[in-house]
């Protein structure tokens, strides 16, 4: 928007030019000008927006307006042409009132284009300032997280080093598997969780077993390897470390997986209401209110503060139709934030993975005689070339070499944690109320007049008081808009699709909640942002102030809280179909 400001030298050299334009011709006939009318005439000092083109008409008009109360001269060579100038300069227009006024046809269309672009303009740098807030979210906590998973892998590398010596080399890389599981898992790969952790443990009995009879490991057969992996859930050589640590991993990385998913999604949705277009209604309002007073010559009244939010509220009926739907994603990721802090905290959980590991093996290393009798009965020969296995009578417990790890968090990892909550807490309560505080938020940074009672605004037709009362927010509260003339049985189709994809996602992360799985799509190329909600630093508009706030009254939430296969979690599963048969009905609706 233009705003009176100071002019530079060769700016106003630029709009004497211009005045010099239109006051040649009534300058040649000095008996239609006045000494009065010639100060009207000096050229105003406002600096020129990229539109200064029809705006400075805009202001000439105005001035040449006032000549429609001069007596011509009777006679001139130039009352014809005059006259002429005089009706173009004040005929009456489409959108704004009707009546004298300083603008043309062609310049009302101009502006018109004009207001269209920057109430564009404006929505979508508003949403812009929200990716912004997601994407330093999702960044902050991304490497928070992987700090805490790459810490963990290197604490069990140096124990396991030190524990098993040359011993741990040639296994390292069952280890360094089950951690990049893990990654691409919380990257959003397709992979199931619970499988990749019972693999881990079938490659580490494996890897055991040779360990524990060297000079028989080349005869060990894969039947045997097949037959003795089958027996882990029957006689558990390691104890119950593998399912207490299934337990919790599983729960931490689909609540950690799902956050950022959502975090992801909420940026793409802004991006994609943000580029919905203007309708011809909202682009007729947003011109009566913005350029209208400039051709009525009320270019430095304010737009009533009620009149602007009226206009705001039917412009942006659709998008405010997201609220709901939106708080409830923010609810229910506030909670998934909470979870991270709750007893086992997530940082205690990603580092009891080598204190779990080294319980499983020294339980394995002191019970391998008795687990391997065992074996050997239910399995038979463990050779392929017939070699009958040794059973022990009195089978005994052996020591072990790996001597049990024991974490003792820290005082400042428990403060990370708790500032990392925190800060990704406060951030989405700042954006709970994003869409329904849109209207207004608009119409302060148009400095709209801050009185309702005000009679010295623009109210659409003159400097007035505005006298009809705000609308509510949503489409179903338009009906009787004075300003948007809103079709409420034709809601817009994109922004219909982006409330359920809202829904979607809370009931993914509810899920996540109960430590439930649903179907992902493989995300792990993309979800860094790239063609996503994510945006890069250099087009988020970092920096600018938000146009949102906290929700009020809201109670508060304490603060601690193998490749292509199907993935599932611990517990219940979503069934696909349910899916399915929900987007099937949801797009049939949509085509009505």
């Amino acid at each position: 928007m233009s705003s009176l400001l100071t002019c530079s030298a060769p700016e106003q050299q630029g709009y004497s030019e211009g005045w010099k334009q239109i006051t040649l011709m009534i300058d040649r006939d000095k008996t239609l000008v006045s000494g009065a009318m010639k100060n009207a005439l000096e050229p105003p000092c406002f600096c020129p927006p990229p539109h200064h083109h029809a705006l400075l008409w805009v202001r000439l008009r105005r001035k040449t307006c006032m000549l429609n109360g001069w007596q011509v001269h009777r006679g001139s060579r130039h009352q014809e042409d005059l006259t002429d100038l005089l009706q173009k300069a004040c005929e009456h227009l489409r959108v704004c009132p009707q009546g004298y006024t300083c603008c043309t046809s062609a310049m009302e269309e101009t502006l018109s284009n004009l207001s269209r672009r920057e109430f564009e303009g404006l929505v979508r740098e508003a949403g812009r300032s929200i990716q912004a807030s997601l994407n330093a979210q999702y960044r902050s906590f991304d490497t928070y997280f992987l700090e805490l998973l790459n810490g963990s892998e290197r604490w069990l590398e140096e124990a396991f080093v030190k524990a098993l010596g040359t011993v741990y080399g040639p296994n390292a890389g069952v280890f360094r598997d089950l951690y990049s599981d893990l990654r691409r898992y919380y990257r959003g790969a397709a992979l199931n969780l619970e499988e990749a952790l019972d693999e881990f443990w079938t490659r580490l009995l494996e890897r055991l077993l040779k360990a524990s009879d060297p000079a028989a490991a080349s005869l060990i057969s894969d039947d045997f390897l097949e037959c003795a992996s089958k027996q882990t859930e029957t006689l558990r050589p390691f104890g119950e470390a593998p399912r207490e640590l299934k337990a919790r991993l599983v729960r931490v990385f689909i609540t950690a997986r799902t956050f950022v998913q959502g975090l992801n999604m909420a940026g793409e949705v802004v991006r994609k209401v943000s580029q919905v277009a203007l309708t011809p209604e909202c682009n007729r309002a947003i011109m009566k209110l913005v350029y209208c007073p400039h051709c009525r010559g009320l270019g430095s009244v304010k737009p009533c503060a009620n009149y602007c939010k009226n206009v705001m509220k039917g412009c942006l009926a659709n998008q405010a139709d997201l609220d709901t739907e939106w708080q409830n994603l923010v609810d229910t990721m506030l909670q998934v934030a909470s979870s991270f802090g709750t007893e086992p905290s997530m940082d205690i959980i990603l580092h009891s993975i080598p204190v779990r590991i080294s319980e499983a093996v020294l339980h394995m290393q002191e019970n391998m005689e008795l687990y391997t009798s065992k074996v050997f009965q239910a399995c038979g020969d463990r050779g392929e070339d017939g070699t009958q296995s040794s059973v022990p009578e009195e089978p005994k417990k052996k020591e072990s070499t790996v001597t049990p790890l024991e974490y003792k968090p820290s005082s400042t990892a428990a403060v990370r944690l708790e500032v990392q909550v925190s800060d990704v807490s406060s951030k989405l309560k700042e954006m709970q109320l994003y869409w329904i505080q849109l209207p207004s938020a608009l119409c302060n940074s148009k400095a709209a007049s801050g009185s309702s009672n005000d009679d010295k605004c623009w109210n659409g037709m003159a400097k007035a008081r505005y006298l009809p009362e705000i609308m509510g927010d949503g489409l179903a509260n338009q009906i009787n808009n004075p300003e948007v003339d809103i079709d409420i049985t034709k809601p817009d189709r994109t922004i219909r699709q982006q409330i359920m994809q809202l829904k979607i996602m809370s009931n993914r992360l509810k899920n996540a909640l109960e430590g439930n799985d649903v179907d992902f799509q493989d995300t792990s190329d993309d979800i860094s942002g790239s063609g996503s909600g994510m945006c890069s630093e250099q087009h988020c508009g970092q920096g600018k102030p938000p146009v949102y706030g906290p929700k009020q009254g809201q109670a508060k939430l304490d603060a601690y809280g193998p490749e292509n296969k199907k993935v599932k979690g611990s517990g219940r599963q979503i069934q696909p179909c349910i899916s399915l048969i929900l987007l099937l009905l949801i797009s049939l609706l949509l085509r009505r």
